[in-house]
């Protein structure tokens, strides 16, 4: 399956301003890019990549006074499988956990495990098997949130979702991992492209989506909060301990955004593999 995806994005600045930005195909990724991925700036400025801590390609830049759009469109080959179920095994004590995992254990700026822990144990804490347990936690909280782009707030926590009940895919995400972590189930963040793929089309513009891993028998399974069903055709950008390690772009000075679009289509052929749903010419002058 082929997939056409990317972004149109536009910041005021009344001043130049550094910027970050995780707005990269993540390197895992990158042996199924079938088109250059290459983020355009206009006007033209110096950019470079350097790979995070956590393995993410972030892109330095400054924005100039008067502002900057960053455009992406590339096409990416997926296998159109949906999300792999975790394995139906206990519980992994924490001191069997490999190092590199234990942080994903921890609590966060956004996953403040401190004030959800006894509830989790409480809730959850009897489920032996990991994979029910994770899932049991998943279904609890698409349950417990309303999804509503109102409702999005930059500075929702973990624990400010679980009091006030609604949220965005980040919210879902973030109180998601939190349970997780409080009952001994290693997760981490994830942000990256999610298209109206296998599923009846919504009705709302597209946007980048937040998911989250779970750590289960020596391996990373995804799920999803939010939507609280396997899905086809997620393309991770980036992935952390919570949207702090994987905001979108950073800037170090005053921007506005102006314009945010996010397409990511699959791309439809015919018997003999010609396209039948050819991508637009998104990035023309």
């Amino acid at each position: 399956m082929l997939i056409h995806a990317g972004f149109d994005i536009a910041f005021d600045a009344p001043a130049p301003s550094t910027m970050l930005a995780l707005l990269s195909v993540h390197p895992s990724r990158n042996k199924d890019l079938r088109s250059p991925h290459r983020i355009l700036t206009s006007p033209d400025v110096p950019i470079y990549d350097f790979v995070d801590g956590y393995g993410n390609v972030c892109t330095r830049l400054t924005v100039p006074a008067g502002g900057i759009a960053l455009k992406v469109d590339f096409t990416i080959e997926d296998s159109g499988r949906v999300d792999t179920r975790a394995p139906d095994v206990p519980v992994a004590p924490v001191d069997a956990l490999p190092d590199d995992v234990l942080v994903y254990l921890l609590g966060s700026r956004y996953c403040e495990t401190q004030h959800l822990m006894q509830f989790a144990w409480a809730q959850f804490g009897h489920i032996e098997s990991a994979r029910d347990r994770v899932e049991a936690i998943v279904a609890w909280t698409h349950n417990h949130l309303t999804f509503g782009y109102q409702h999005a707030r930059c500075d929702r926590t973990a624990f400010d979702g679980y009091r006030e009940r609604v949220g965005v895919c980040r919210d879902f995400a973030h109180l998601a991992i939190t349970l997780c972590r409080c009952v001994n189930i290693p997760a981490r963040y994830c942000t990256g492209y999610l298209g109206d793929i296998g599923i009846p089309p919504v009705d709302a513009p597209m946007d980048f989506s937040a998911w989250f891993d779970v750590f289960i028998d020596g391996d990373w399974y995804t799920y999803d909060a939010r939507h609280n069903q396997p899905r086809i055709g997620r393309i991770l950008m980036a992935r952390g301990r919570d949207a702090t390690d994987t905001a979108l772009t950073t800037s170090f000075g005053p921007t506005i955004l102006q314009r945010f679009e996010v397409f990511t289509d699959e791309i439809v052929a015919d018997d003999h593999g010609a396209a039948l749903k050819a991508p637009p010419l998104r990035l023309a002058a």
